[in-house]
């Protein structure tokens, strides 16, 4: 008996047109708005722990006693922690429906260790700049708020937690978004590899909120350098290590003053 369904080659042009269609990447207003959805998802994920030990408590609602919580090593170490799941889930969501493969789009490829080396060299000149400038105007070489938080984290028993979180989820989460998804869709758009780097590190910068102005600039200016190393080398993994190199030595500073 003849199939009511056409064979041979058309047939299958016919039953798969989704396949025929390209991959693509979002341009400036998709990039923008689906970096909002992932950096939405960061949110929830952190909020989630945060939420979690302000519950916990158990009994009336104590202002203060919540705002000690939120602010204690421990809470803030599994947040951080917590916001890279979710991070990789909605980047997951935004990039699917290009239908470019995951890593390709967010540029989750390594590069040569001369690369490493020229990164590490530069990040340390402009870090070390910051540095000299911050003690020229009197000012404390890292943020306060490092300084509490370590404290908090020692008194809770969660260092190894504190450097899991600053070290590695932070980076990897923040370079995702940034230089991974943000760059990678406003460079292809109209505004071009400078807007992009221009942007995207602006984007970043404000997730840093925690830090006052000298700070702001010292976190925009970091931004900048990864994104014009995330530009010359089309490596995102380059700035995550980049990004941790500059974490870990910031959190051996902290370490160093509370010490001394």
């Amino acid at each position: 008996m003849d199939s009511l369904t056409p064979a041979g080659p058309a047939a299958v042009a016919l039953a798969t047109p989704d396949q025929q269609r390209p991959p693509r990447i979002w341009k400036f207003w998709g990039t923008a708005l689906w970096g909002l959805f992932i950096f939405a998802g960061m949110f929830v994920g952190q909020a989630t722990v945060i939420g979690y030990f302000v519950l916990r408590q158990g009994g009336p609602f104590d202002l203060a006693e919540a705002i000690r919580i939120v602010g204690g090593g421990l809470t803030i170490s599994l947040s951080v922690i917590m916001g890279l799941p979710a991070v990789l889930f909605a980047a997951w969501i935004a990039i699917r429906p290009t239908r470019t493969p995951f890593a390709d789009y967010l540029a989750l490829r390594w590069t040569s260790w001369r690369n490493v080396m020229i990164g590490v060299v530069a990040l340390a000149v402009l870090v070390g700049c910051w540095d000299l400038l911050s003690r020229a105007l009197g000012r404390e070489v890292t943020p306060g708020f490092m300084g509490e938080v370590l404290k908090s984290a020692q008194v809770d028993g969660a260092v190894w937690l504190l450097v899991i979180a600053f070290c590695v989820a932070a980076p990897v989460s923040e370079e995702i978004l940034a230089r991974g998804f943000l760059y990678r869709g406003w460079s292809e758009s109209r505004i071009g590899v400078v807007g992009a780097i221009f942007l995207s590190s602006l984007a970043w910068t404000s997730v840093h909120l925690q830090y006052d102005w000298f700070f702001f600039g010292e976190v925009f200016s970091i931004g900048l350098l990864l994104g014009y190393l995330r530009y010359r080398t089309g490596s995102t993994w380059l700035t995550v290590v980049l990004h941790g190199v500059n974490n870990s030595a910031a959190t051996v500073q902290t370490f160093w003053l509370a010490g001394s």
